[in-house]
């Protein structure tokens, strides 16, 4: 693999002869095609660059730092499944992790922390009358000072409906913005807003293909 110019045609059309040979500055490299597997399958190759840098070739991933944005916080999950990829179909059919792609994530760690810092279940389904009175039974043990933290949170608290929605399901949707062939790791964000609706109605037009 090259990644010289000189087997291109000139700007008129016309063929160039090679007047030299190839040179080492000039190399590419075969694509990772980063997989996605289970925890102990994982797989990151170190590999030496021009100038002894160093890349790291990250083979097969199952999980990586995801941000929440509206809420500012990162956590590491795990990743279910790859759902949505804009240039080419093949990646999501081969569960490749590469920049960009849409991807769903485990959502527990997010639910986790949201009630820890709001003292609020989210994405709750129609449970039993038990199961809602146990919360509040938890809630008559917290300190006065620990109620008035919450409530002072309350006041600014907003989650949008489809992620709340994403919630009850235990996924979320997210997008990889890190390259996992060049880092050897997955970082990315929790899709919101505008974005998550244009994803969402990518992904259903591809299913209404699909059918």
């Amino acid at each position: 693999i090259s990644r010289d110019s000189l087997h291109k045609r000139r700007a008129t059309g016309g063929k160039q002869k090679a007047w030299r040979k190839k040179r080492k500055f000039e190399l590419g490299r075969p694509s990772a095609n980063t997989k996605l597997t289970s925890a102990d399958q994982v797989c990151v190759r170190p590999v030496r660059c021009r100038g002894g840098n160093m890349k790291f070739r990250a083979l097969r991933l199952d999980c990586g730092n995801f941000a929440w944005g509206s809420e500012a916080i990162t956590r590491k999950v795990r990743i279910l499944d790859v759902v949505y990829n804009a240039s080419n179909n093949e990646l999501v059919r081969t569960q490749t992790l590469v920049k960009n792609a849409i991807v769903q994530i485990d959502a527990a760690p997010f639910k986790q922390w949201y009630l820890q810092h709001y003292g609020t279940v989210i994405g709750k389904k129609k449970a039993s009358k038990a199961a809602e009175e146990a919360p509040e039974e938890e809630a008559a043990k917290k300190s006065g000072h620990l109620q008035r933290k919450l409530e002072k949170r309350q006041a600014d608290r907003k989650l949008e409906s489809h992620v709340d929605e994403q919630f009850a399901t235990g996924r979320l949707y997210a997008c990889i913005s890190s390259r996992p062939g060049q880092c050897g790791r997955i970082s990315g964000y929790v899709l919101e807003g505008k974005e998550l609706e244009f994803y969402t109605r990518k992904m259903q037009k591809k299913k209404g293909k699909g059918a």
